[in-house]
């Protein structure tokens, strides 16, 4: 062992004791790289969100039904279905330059290519290339931060996170309204793009080869059977929900769910087989951890019901309060702004106190917003709907957090990418199937009703308060589970598999 001779009173030690020590793994080059993520997922997910007001403008334009306008949404979720499984892979094989270059250079042509679409065809395609691009780009984000941030700061940087994820879809219907009541539907391409370009030339810039890839190869069986099993079911769902509206839909939903069931299962015994070689195409041993498990079902409860009320509550102002869609964006605007802004907050909280003291209280709080839900009627006051949503983004934002830190927290580093890739993948599966149930719910609720001689009005507000009762429901499920969660202690083994080789 080598031991410095010099002694520790000379000046040169004294300096170099005063001297502030700096954290391990926020060098400035690692900030640098989180702010172009941030920025790149951001633009991601706020265009993933805009096109449900672009929709009837479309309509019009290509002359469709509103079941074929709908491939558009469907189209970009079964693309994020396919891809986001593999993430875990690519994430290991490639360099982070690498596959953000390549993420973001997916998106920016798919952003060209459909604001340039002439028929509806290349407008879908242009779609799935976006999707190709956007289902990269979080658990790139997320495996960065779990990898180079000491698990001290990582709550306040997976705060920023939640601010991508929720600003994102609350400013996306409002961004989308003002655009289209001013300009041209390709308008909601053209606007990001010049943003989408600057991210790329940062990133292609700041952007280095952190970290350490390993030579893994793909296996054709798993990635078929995960592209029919989560595409199945998040087809499958989301037809479940259009269905029960009234729309037809190409495969009949139970048909795609039965199919995703079955190949998922075959899935799930497939990479079990491959992890003992650790060749899996998405490694499941992250379930052996409590805690990842515990916070994975939490995270998947919060954001059915986060994305069934996004679903709901535009229908509710817009069919029985009567607003038009830049009104809707407005209403739903200081929810996500709230949420967006205190995640920060909840991060530093986190890295404070753990996630258990904000777990509990924050479940409770969506739990009561969802119950608050259930008295929305015709009569009721737009300001009140503000009020509620807030509470329910103040809560969902208070889960979020703790909830993603902590179950990725738990795991090892080389199963990072694999933990990121299950969590974002089953958030997928959980927003179709929350969508699914409030639609069901709230087209049945309304059925009964107008078969009872409601007004159609009534027979809307009924149908939505059913919803928001299952709701409801959920939140309480939420309520309990979270005293469940605790701060996990620290992986047995925190260190890259021992094939990893250098990045070039």
């Amino acid at each position: 062992m080598t031991v410095d001779q010099r002694p520790a009173d000379t000046p040169e030690a004294a300096a170099a004791e005063d001297a502030p020590t700096p954290e391990p793994g926020m060098s400035k080059q690692i900030k640098l790289v989180l702010g172009v993520l941030l920025v790149a997922a951001f633009v991601m997910i706020l265009n993933e969100t805009v096109m449900g007001v672009a929709l009837p403008p479309l309509m019009e334009r290509f002359d469709l039904t509103a079941a074929t306008v709908q491939w558009l949404t469907t189209g970009f979720m079964l693309t994020m279905a396919v891809v986001i499984p593999m993430t875990g892979l690519i994430l290991q094989r490639f360099t982070t330059r690498t596959v953000f270059i390549g993420a973001m250079g997916l998106f920016i042509a798919g952003t060209v290519l459909a604001a340039a679409a002439q028929v509806f065809p290349m407008l879908v395609a242009a779609r799935v290339i976006q999707a190709s691009g956007t289902a990269v780009m979080l658990p790139l984000l997320m495996t960065t931060v779990m990898t180079f941030v000491p698990p001290a700061r990582r709550g306040r940087t997976m705060g920023f996170i939640t601010i991508v994820i929720a600003v994102a879809p609350a400013i996306g219907p409002a961004f989308s309204g003002f655009i289209l009541s001013h300009l041209s539907w390709r308008w909601t391409f053209l606007s990001v793009l010049p943003i989408a370009v600057l991210a790329l030339v940062l990133g292609a810039v700041l952007v280095k080869n952190l970290g350490e890839t390993r030579k893994v190869k793909l296996d054709l069986l798993s990635a078929l059977l995960s592209a029919v099993a989560f595409g199945g079911l998040i087809y499958g769902l989301s037809s479940l929900g259009e269905s029960a509206a009234g729309n037809h839909t190409p495969v009949p939903p139970y048909a795609a769910i039965a199919a995703g069931a079955v190949s998922l299962t075959l899935f799930v015994l497939r990479q079990l087989r491959l992890q003992r070689k650790d060749a899996a195409l998405m490694d499941l041993r992250p379930f052996q951890s409590r805690s990842f498990t515990v916070g994975v079902i939490m995270l998947l409860i919060s954001m059915a019901a986060l994305f069934g009320s996004l679903i709901l509550l535009p229908l509710y102002l817009q069919n029985v309060l009567i607003l038009d869609t830049f009104e809707t964006g407005l209403v739903v605007l200081p929810g996500g702004l709230a949420m967006g802004l205190s995640g920060p907050i909840v991060g530093r909280l986190y890295d404070r106190f753990g996630p258990r003291p904000l777990v509990i209280p924050g479940s409770m709080v969506l739990a009561g917003a969802l119950g608050l839900m259930t008295l929305l009627d015709q009569n009721s006051e737009t300001w009140f709907v503000v009020v509620i949503h807030v509470l329910l983004s103040l809560g969902l934002s208070t889960l979020m957090t703790p909830l993603m830190t902590s179950s990725l927290g738990a795991l090892r580093m080389d199963l990072y990418s694999h933990g990121s890739a299950i969590m974002s993948t089953l958030q997928q599966v959980a927003a179709a199937a929350g969508t699914a149930v409030f639609i069901t719910l709230m087209t049945t609720g309304a059925a009964s009703s107008l078969a009872a001689g409601a007004t159609e009005l009534t027979a809307q507000a009924d149908g939505i308060h059913l919803a928001f009762l299952c709701g409801t429901g959920m939140g309480l499920v939420a309520v309990a589970a979270s005293f469940l969660i605790k701060k996990a202690d620290a992986p047995a083994a925190d260190a890259p598999a021992a094939d990893a080789v250098p990045a070039h």
